[in-house]
């Protein structure tokens, strides 16, 4: 069980502080908040707890997990498909959560033509019972080749992420703005 420390810099740039490694990440367009909208591109502020990890089987290898729950055995672990989703839509009885496509409500589609999807690690934030508007789906995944902003996630490079991954990371507390 590895708990990790997102530190930001600036603008979408970050450092994730995990075990004896220090990771480069890159986080919302609009930094980090306290006070998380959805569709504001800001990271929220506060612990993420790593609920599930989902890849894409048919693109990479399985994800090694190391022991990521208290007692020792490692996150669930599935397959993404051409039918999941997430709903982003807050008007919707399913917003923030995993969906099966199609679907009525507006939603994010997690079978993607990029590889930023290839591994996304499902991380806990405004799921427990989620409350509309205080935004969805943030997800640790991969980076974009070009580094570019996320929507308010944590993206790693996919051999940043393998380690940490592969470590035990568990959770990770996302630190206030300098």
């Amino acid at each position: 069980m590895i708990h990790a420390t997102l530190v930001p810099e600036n603008g979408c740039t970050a450092h994730l502080r995990c075990a004896d490694r220090i990771f480069s990440a890159v986080i919302g367009a609009a930094g980090v908040t306290h006070h998380k909208e959805e569709g504001d591109h800001a990271t929220p502020v506060g612990e993420l707890v790593l609920r599930k990890i989902l890849y894409r089987a048919d693109r990479i290898a399985r994800p090694n997990l190391g022991a990521a729950s208290p007692d020792g055995r490692p996150l669930l672990l599935e397959p993404i498909s051409p039918t999941d989703g997430w709903c982003d839509d807050s008007s919707h009885t399913d917003y923030n959560r995993q969906i099966r496509l199609p679907h009525p409500a507006r939603h994010e589609e997690l079978w993607r033509d990029d590889h930023l999807y290839d591994i996304v690690g499902v991380l806990g934030y405004n799921d427990d019972p989620p409350v509309p508007g205080r935004g969805s789906a943030i997800f640790l995944h991969l980076q974009a080749p070009d580094r570019r902003p996320t929507e308010g996630c944590i993206a790693l490079t996919e051999a940043d992420l393998r380690l940490a991954l592969a470590m035990g990371l568990s959770s990770i507390t996302v630190l206030p703005p300098p």
